[in-house]
């Protein structure tokens, strides 16, 4: 069984479940978190926020670090980081000590995923590629439309800690598998780009660091203050270090495109509404609404689910319309979707939700592999891997600060609590925002990708 496409398969399939049930589920735990380690909204903010902002800087280092040193032993180191971070998770006894796992975690599920991908890339060929990569993205959307109701299960029958616990324990298994697993490297891979990396994890950190603490030292705090100039001098010295390298991270020749830059700002756009509301929004069903942790993870199934099946009709679409036509519209969709989600009130119930929600999860369902399949066939062959890490840090970057952002609304509308009063009308203020956000996303995005003309319209990724 060495070396079999299959045994490649079934490692990163579990392995890549786990990530986004890793973020959902932390999520739908946050008020018992807060509770029983008797943590403020900012300590408990960083149990995601800290996952996140590693997982999204890190992600084209750990890339580069895979083709220098061998995709199977960045992926197995990742996976073990992963699982180290879950595990200590699950046993801290302090906000602290659980900050400091989920930051090592992300790190970990940084390294996992991009060697993951790139195992199947050299695993699969052809027909059989395309078709593993659907099923890759299948599972990433099931990750992230169950990884709530998990989540709501897990709490309401063994306590908080195992939402960390049972990812980590599952991701464990996958190490046995790693011997069987082939190794392969780039034959002249290039050089890390360290600079890169340190200047813009700093400055991602610093910036979610000021939204998420901002609250409760005060926005005039010199600390706030010297956090949001530093991350934004260290900003202006990651861009000049990358125009400068021969091999960057970050490819801002790309940003020359605007079709490029108009897809990247789609996909953050729409993980920007996703992955904020995927957050907070359990929360504020089971302290407002007074729904159970189990009711409120169903519930998120009306956001995510679409994920699931949409996909595949976005590729039929294309074969009628212009993938670009659907990109606009997706935005345009969760635009809608963000607006309608503003009935949301201490009385709102599934029904009440089930519209808005479902809405939004139609126009993000109908983007997943699409616009990666767009934004890979904007830039010549020979950087198709450079876009494909430019637009998953776009997005990861954006949810991200897209977090850190809504929780900073949320903590000073509702005294750092996150309960009435002050959430429901947080919260609207929130989504009427998103809804001002998107609608205005999806005008540039159309303009963006008019200006330039397609190198080639691209065969949509089918993802579900």
């Amino acid at each position: 069984m060495r070396n079999h496409p299959a045994v490649v398969l079934v490692a990163v399939l579990l392995s890549t479940l786990a990530l986004p049930v890793s973020l959902t589920g932390a999520s739908v735990a946050l008020p018992d978190i807060g509770r029983d380690l008797h943590a403020g909204l900012a300590g408990v903010q960083w149990v995601v926020n800290g996952y996140n902002a590693t997982f999204a800087s890190f992600m084209l280092a750990t890339g580069a670090l895979a083709d220098l040193f061998g995709r199977r032993l960045v992926y197995a180191i990742g996976v073990a980081v992963f699982v180290a971070g879950g595990l200590l998770a699950s046993v801290a006894d302090s906000i602290v000590l659980l900050d400091i796992a989920r930051v090592l975690a992300g790190v970990g599920a940084a390294a996992a995923a991009t060697s993951a991908s790139a195992l199947l890339a050299g695993a699969f060929h052809g027909r059989a590629r395309a078709r593993v990569f659907g099923v890759f993205g299948t599972t990433i959307g099931v990750g992230l439309a169950f990884g709530p109701s998990i989540a709501g299960l897990l709490i309401e029958g063994f306590g908080w800690r195992a939402v960390f616990a049972v990812p980590a324990l599952a991701t464990g298994a996958v190490l046995a598998l790693v011997p069987l697993l082939p190794e392969s490297r780039q034959p002249h891979p290039g050089r890390v780009d360290w600079p890169g990396t340190v200047s813009f994890t700093a400055a991602l950190l610093l910036l979610i660091f000021g939204f998420v603490q901002g609250p409760d030292y005060g926005w005039t705090a010199p600390v706030i203050l010297v956090a949001f100039a530093a991350a934004a001098a260290l900003l202006v010295l990651f861009v000049r270090v990358e125009r400068r390298r021969a091999e960057p991270m970050f490819d801002l020749a790309l940003l020359a495109s605007p079709r490029f830059v108009g897809i990247c700002l789609a996909a953050a756009t729409i993980v920007a509404v996703l992955v904020p509301l995927l957050v907070y929004l359990p929360s504020y069903l089971t302290t407002v609404v007074g729904l159970s942790p189990g009711a409120a993870g169903v519930t998120l199934i009306l956001l995510t689910a679409p994920t699931l099946v949409l996909p595949l009709l976005s590729g039929a679409m294309t074969r009628l319309v212009p993938a670009t036509a659907v990109t606009v519209v997706s935005v345009a969709v969760v635009a809608v979707g963000a607006g309608w989600a503003t009935v949301v009130g201490p009385h709102a119930d599934a029904v009440t939700l089930a519209g808005p929600l479902l809405t939004i999860g139609v126009g993000v369902g109908l983007s997943i592999g699409l616009l990666d399949a767009i934004a890979i066939g904007s830039v010549a062959p020979t950087r198709a891997a450079t876009g494909a890490g430019m637009i998953n840090t776009a997005r990861l970057a954006s949810e991200t600060v897209a977090i850190a952002v809504v929780g900073a609304v949320l903590a000073s509308t509702t005294g750092g609590r996150l309960a009435d009063p002050g959430f429901t009308g947080g919260l609207r203020t929130v989504l009427w925002s998103m809804a001002g956000i998107a609608s205005a996303a999806a005008v540039t995005v159309a303009v963006l990708v008019r200006r330039s003309p397609a190198r080639a319209e691209p065969e949509p990724v089918p993802v579900g």
